[in-house]
């Protein structure tokens, strides 16, 4: 492993592990000897991130070199731990990832008070039931909203029809028990809404239709929120 990868995984053990945190369990992390952590610390700090702790006591990240200091009201922390809490209830095993490094990161460089009430947040999140996993990679069909590449899905409507067909996919929207992707149908020549439940395959092709999602996600959000005869209506941000 090379030694600024390794230097990252220890950036990461030290935002992600319950503080403080023994040298014993950072080298267990990331693999390494005692010694190899020891000095890893060292060059940790040397660039700049101030580590509390030393032998046989625990480490502590007080201040992380890869974000500026942080600033929020109690209730700006309310609203980022719930939120953070509702992704990681959403089904999606990396999306959830994602939000427990997001608020590991941001509470890293909050000053000692309001990394307590972010560790403590008075609001918190809970689903009596949870939303299973998608059949499909979510992952690839949001690469292909980033990529602005068609994808060819093999979808399974209400009636159990099977059909393969090109879209250009545009958002992925997350109801309360389910997933929408919104896109451009090519075999419709028009707008759909598809319940990501029901795509049984999805397939990223070289078809680039750059730059035309933007405002093609905002024609169709348009369309959703005026409630046009024929759709459901869906209040949703274009930005």
């Amino acid at each position: 492993m090379a030694r600024s990868d390794r230097l990252f995984r220890l950036l990461q053990a030290l935002r992600n592990l319950p503080s403080p945190v023994t040298a014993a369990r950072l080298a267990e992390e990331t693999g390494v000897s005692l010694r190899s952590l020891y000095r890893d610390i060292e060059s940790l700090r040397a660039a700049g991130a101030v580590i509390d702790g030393e032998r046989g006591f625990g480490y502590r990240l007080t201040e992380d070199i890869a974000l500026p200091p942080q600033t929020f009201t109690r209730l700006e922390i309310e609203a980022l731990v719930l939120g953070l809490a509702e992704v990681r209830h959403m089904g999606e095993p990396a999306l959830a990832a994602a939000a427990g490094a997001v608020l590991s990161k941001v509470t890293a460089t909050l000053p000692d008070r309001l990394q307590r009430q972010a560790l403590h947040a008075a609001s918190q999140a809970y689903r009596f039931e949870r939303r299973d996993p998608p059949v499909v990679d979510v992952g690839l069909l949001r690469e292909a909203c980033w990529q602005e590449r068609a994808v060819v899905i093999s979808y399974v409507d209400a009636e159990q029809q099977r059909t393969d067909r090109q879209v250009l996919p545009l958002a992925i929207v997350y109801l309360e028990r389910t997933l929408v992707l919104l896109a451009w149908c090519c075999l419709r020549q028009d707008f759909r809404k598809f319940r990501v439940d029901r795509i049984a395959d999805v397939q990223m092709t070289e078809e680039s239709f750059r730059p035309r999602r933007v405002q093609m996600l905002r024609d169709f959000v348009a369309i959703l929120n005026a409630g046009v005869p024929g759709t459901s209506k869906m209040i949703l941000s274009s930005q």
